[in-house]
C-alpha cells in the first residue's frame, strides 16, 4: 500500500502566509516603478516642451532665410551634461539637417503634423532609448512657402536610474518591514504550534496500558477540542481493553473447571471395563461438554453485547411475539405455559439481534428455573414514555437479598445443573447498550418478573 505524502503544518503555514507577502511586495516595487517612470515621463514632457518652443522662438525667418539666434552659452548648458545630454537639431526642409549636434530621426506620421504643435515620442538613438520633442513651423512668402522642424531629444536612462533609485528608497524600509514581519509570523506560528507539540510528546511518551485522558489545561479552542476528542478516544480504547481483559479471565476462569471435568470422566471411562459403568462415564461427559458449549455460547453473547451497537428503529411487539412461538416447542416439553401479551406493534430504538438474544435468555432462565407446570408470560407494554419488556414466571422465585445480585456475572440462585450465572448479566447488558435498565422484581404471592426499560422510539 503506496503512503500518503506527508506536509507540514508548520510549513504551509508560512508558506500561505510569507508567499503572499513577497508577491504583494513584488507588485508593490513593479507599480511603485511605473508610478516613478510615469512622473518622470511627464517632467520630461514638460521640460522638452518647454524646451522645444524656446528654441522655436529663436528661430526667426528672415525674408526667405533663417535667422538663427541660438547663443553659445545656451549650447553649452545643453550639452554640459554628458550622462543625461539633450540633443535638439533644426531641419529645413524637414529632415535636412540644418544645425544642431546630433540627427534625429522624424516623428511617426509626419504628413499629418500640424504646425506649431509639439509631438512627443520615443526613438532609439545612438544605442540608448530617448525621448524627443518635435514641432514643425511654416515660413516663407506664398510664392515659396517652406517647413522647418525644431527637434530636441533627451536620454531616458536619468529619469529611469532616477525612478530606480526611488523605488529602491521605497522598498528597502518596506523589505525590513517585511523581514520583521516575517519573524513575527514565524514566531506566532511556532507558539501557536506550541500545545500542538505538547499534545504529540504527551501521546509519544504514554504506554499502551497508560489511556488515562490528556491534560491540557493551557491550549487553544481547536487543541482542546482535538485533546477532548482524543481523549474520547482513549476512554472507548480502554474500555474495549478493559472488556477484553475482563472476557480473557472470565473465560479462563469458567472454562477451567469443565475442561477439568471432562478430562477427569474421560480419564475414568478409559478404566472402565463394564458397559453400564462406561456409558455413565460418558453420559457426564456429554452433560460436561453440552455445559461447556453453553458457557462458550454466553460468553460469546456477552462480548458482542460489550460492543458498541447501532441503533435503529426496531418493533419489539413482533419480535417478542416471533420469539414466544420460536419458544413454544421447548415449553412444551418442559411442561410450562408459555404466552404472550401486550402491544400489536410497540417500536424502540435498538438492535434487533441483541434484543432477540436478551428476550431468548430471559424466556431460556424462565423455562430453566420455573419448573413443571408453571405459566410463563412473554409481555410488552408501554409507560411513562418507556417500553417495557417483561417476562415473568409463578415459579419458586428468589428471595428478597438475591434480588440485588441477579444480574451479577456468575452468580446463581440456584444449584440446578445446566446453567452457567450469565444470562441475566447479558440481559443488564444489552439493556445498558439500549440507554436503559434491567429490574428483578419478585411476584406475589410467588415468582420473578425481569423487565426491561428501554426509551420509547416514538
Amino acid at each position: 500500500m503506496k503512503e500518503a505524502a506527508r506536509f507540514s503544518l508548520k510549513r504551509q503555514l508560512l508558506w500561505w502566509l510569507l508567499l503572499p507577502q513577497l508577491v504583494l511586495w513584488l507588485m508593490g516595487g513593479f507599480l511603485a516603478f511605473r508610478v516613478a517612470m510615469t512622473y518622470a515621463e511627464k517632467a520630461i514632457d514638460q521640460s522638452l516642451t518647454q524646451s522645444v518652443r524656446s528654441l522655436a522662438r529663436q528661430v526667426k525667418p528672415l525674408g526667405s532665410g533663417l535667422l538663427v539666434d541660438f547663443p553659445r552659452a545656451a549650447q553649452d548648458i545643453i550639452e554640459q551634461d554628458p550622462k543625461d545630454r539633450v540633443s535638439y537639431m533644426v531641419s529645413s526642409p524637414p529632415g535636412s539637417f540644418l544645425l544642431g549636434n546630433g540627427k534625429l530621426p522624424a516623428p511617426p506620421s509626419e504628413n499629418t503634423i500640424a504646425d506649431n504643435e509639439p509631438v512627443l515620442y520615443n526613438v532609439e538613438h545612438d544605442g540608448r532609448t530617448m525621448r524627443v520633442a518635435s514641432i514643425q513651423v511654416s515660413f516663407g512668402d506664398g510664392s515659396t512657402p517652406q517647413k522647418l522642424r525644431i527637434q530636441v531629444a533627451k536620454s531616458l536612462s536619468v529619469q529611469q536610474s532616477i525612478a530606480r533609485e526611488l523605488v529602491r528608497d521605497v522598498l528597502s524600509p518596506l523589505l525590513v518591514l517585511g523581514a520583521i514581519l516575517s519573524a513575527l509570523v514565524y514566531g506566532g506560528i511556532r507558539r501557536g504550534l506550541a500545545p500542538l507539540q505538547r499534545l504529540e510528546t504527551l501521546l509519544a511518551h504514554r504506554s499502551a496500558t497508560a489511556l488515562t485522558p490528556i491534560e491540557m489545561t493551557q491550549a487553544p479552542e481547536e487543541v482542546h477540542s482535538l485533546a477532548t476528542t482524543l481523549n474520547q478516544l482513549l476512554t472507548t480504547l480502554q474500555r474495549s481493553l478493559s472488556q477484553e481483559k475482563r472476557f480473557l479471565n472470565d473465560a479462563a476462569h469458567q472454562l477451567r473447571t469443565p475442561l477439568a471435568g471432562l478430562i477427569s470422566q474421560t480419564e475414568l471411562a478409559l478404566q472402565e471395563t463394564e458397559p453400564e459403568a462406561l456409558k455413565l462415564r460418558l453420559q457426564k461427559v456429554h452433560t460436561g461438554a453440552a455445559r461447556s458449549a453453553h458457557l462458550v455460547h454466553q460468553l460469546l453473547s456477552l462480548a458482542r453485547t460489550e460492543a458498541e451497537v447501532s441503533l435503529s428503529p426496531v418493533d419489539v411487539a413482533s419480535l417478542a411475539r416471533g420469539v414466544a412461538r420460536e419458544w413454544t416447542p421447548r415449553a412444551v416439553a418442559a411442561g410450562v405455559d408459555l404466552g404472550y401479551e401486550g402491544e400489536d406493534s410497540l417500536t424502540v430504538a435498538g438492535d434487533k439481534l441483541l434484543l432477540r438474544e436478551a428476550l431468548n435468555n430471559l424466556i431460556d432462565n424462565a423455562l430453566r428455573y420455573a419448573g413443571r407446570g408453571a405459566t410463563v408470560t412473554l409481555r410488552t407494554r408501554s409507560k411513562d414514555g418507556q417500553c417495557l419488556l417483561e417476562v415473568e414466571d409463578n415459579g419458586p422465585g428468589v428471595s428478597a437479598p438475591d434480588l440485588e445480585r441477579m444480574f451479577e456475572r456468575f452468580w446463581r440462585a440456584s444449584e440446578m445443573p445446566g446453567g452457567c450465572g450469565l444470562g441475566l448479566a447479558i440481559v443488564a447488558e444489552i439493556a445498558q447498550r439500549h440507554l436503559g435498565q434491567a429490574f428483578a422484581l419478585r411476584v406475589l404471592p410467588q415468582g420473578l418478573c425481569i423487565q426491561l426499560r428501554l426509551p420509547s422510539g416514538k
